[in-house]
């Protein structure tokens, strides 16, 4: 049993058969020399050769089964590495957000597998690559022998036959690294290359780990490829929406104050010294009326449709509040003298970064917005105040209000206050939409909500710009 044990440590701390076999014939011999008869010599009497061959098989048979067994704790144990390995992969490449970070996480999880450098080419989409990307294994360690033009076009050659290639290959094998692509259905996505090092080859499992993690990235490259595509056939597609709903919009909206104002005009030229001034005056002023509605119109079409296609060039500068506000309220419309408007402000030196022009503009739009919908004689207050890092503006009514159904809707384009259209309150629906777009530009947010104990409140944040007296 002492030997026997002997042959199972030796097998437990060795590797290969041939350890244990040699193990085995010892153990026998041993026995032979000291406990068998004559004592000391490897003579012994016949009837031992049994005992002798049934030991040596105990013996080989026991070592044999401890390396199946040892063999068989490091395969579960490579296979349960290479699981966590995959598993953790497939979840970061999930969360990845593009095909930067995707690469990113496979290069970083590579890297950890092998202890090497990599680099890694991502395709530009016209059959070439992308500048090369650099993840040392040791962050002090130079890259540069890697980035070389040879180095360089032998990635070119993987990308295009969709092969590996480079060091410990039979292409170009005078290459520094081992250059695999990243595979998608349509071919290949991106190439990486492995920094190789002779004093410490590839192992099996290394590759098949390697070969399995490649692999996965090419799944979420294609998958992020895919997302991608349908991002930019929905923006198409509403693109177009948006271009049938303008059109379907103003074909609807504006033969009604075209037909006024001709039909008003026409009026005005084949009768009016028929007229007395009381009817001359209205007519004057629904002309104007419609005409102004037109003009403000077409200033909203052309803003909303420069800022939602990002071609607006914004001059943002220190401004201050009150200026914003004197400004908004000199351009306000007609009926604005049957309400009572007035502009409040914690601290008369209220600055914030912004374009003033396209400011005064959502001034304007929210106030004209409050005139429209609350009766005569309300009152609209403009206020503003600090907090923190933002200026906090807010202008409240007290009319009857907006029901909860709408605040989501309501600076969505096209959307109007229970939909009515009229002559009495036509719109588009682009005036708060237009506030939304100004103010999401300037990195704010902007909100509706109710002003108690009636009425609603328009409330928007932009950055705050520090006074400086000096200047």
């Amino acid at each position: 049993m002492l030997y026997l044990l002997g042959v199972l440590v030796i097998s437990m701390v060795t590797t290969g058969r041939s350890y244990s076999l040699l193990s085995s014939v010892l153990s026998v011999l041993i026995f032979n020399f000291f406990f068998t008869a004559p004592y000391f010599t490897l003579r012994s009497d016949p009837s031992y050769i049994a005992t002798f061959g049934i030991m040596f098989l105990v013996a080989l048979l026991s070592s044999s089964l401890t390396i199946r067994v040892k063999t068989q704790a490091k395969m579960n144990a490579d296979k349960a590495y290479r699981t966590a390995i995959l598993l953790e992969s497939s979840h970061k490449l999930q969360t990845a957000e593009s095909s930067e970070a995707i690469l990113t996480v496979t290069a970083r999880q590579l890297g950890h597998l092998l202890e090497r450098d990599l680099v890694v080419y991502q395709a530009n989409g016209q059959g070439g690559l992308l500048p090369a990307m650099c993840f040392p294994f040791d962050e002090v360690r130079d890259l540069s022998p890697l980035l070389t033009p040879s180095e360089e076009a032998v990635a070119e050659w993987v990308l295009k036959n969709n092969k590996h290639a480079g060091a410990t290959t039979n292409t170009l094998p005078g290459a520094k690294c081992l250059y695999l692509s990243i595979r998608g259905t349509g071919g290949a996505l991106a190439v990486v290359g492995i920094a190789v090092r002779r004093e410490r080859p590839l192992l099996s499992f290394e590759k098949n780990l390697m070969v399995a993690l490649l692999d996965e990235c090419g799944l979420a490259l294609e998958k992020e490829l895919t997302m991608r595509e349908k991002q930019k056939a929905e923006a198409q597609a509403n693109q177009e929406a948006l271009r049938a709903n303008l059109l379907r919009a103003i074909s609807h909206d504006l033969r009604t104050p075209l037909t006024s104002i001709s039909g008003n005009a026409s009026i005005l030229m084949e009768r009016a010294d028929q007229l007395d001034p009381g009817k001359r005056q209205s007519l004057f002023t629904a002309i104007y009326d419609d005409a102004m509605w037109l003009f403000n119109l077409v200033e909203n079409l052309l803003s909303i449709t420069k800022i939602e296609g990002s071609r607006v060039h914004m001059n943002i500068e220190p401004e201050l509040l009150e200026d914003i506000f004197a400004e908004a309220l000199t351009h306000l419309d007609r009926n604005a003298v049957k309400h009572h408007i007035r502009a409040e402000l914690t601290d008369d030196m209220l600055m914030a970064d912004m374009d003033a022009r396209l400011m005064v503009q959502v001034v304007i739009n929210i106030v004209n917005n409050a005139i429209k919908y609350t009766p005569e004689g309300s009152h609209i207050t403009l206020s503003g105040r600090r907090s923190h890092h933002l200026i906090v503006v807010e202008i409240a009514d007290d009319g009857p209000g907006i029901p909860d159904e709408a605040k989501e809707k309501l600076f969505d384009m096209f959307y109007t206050a229970n939909n009515e259209r009229g002559d009495g309150r036509r719109g588009l629906g682009l005036g708060l939409s237009l506030c939304k777009s100004i103010v999401t530009a300037h990195g704010g947010t902007i909100e509706a909500i109710d002003n108690h104990p009636q009425g609603a409140i328009f409330r928007f944040t932009l950055r705050a710009s520090e006074v400086k007296p000096y200047e």
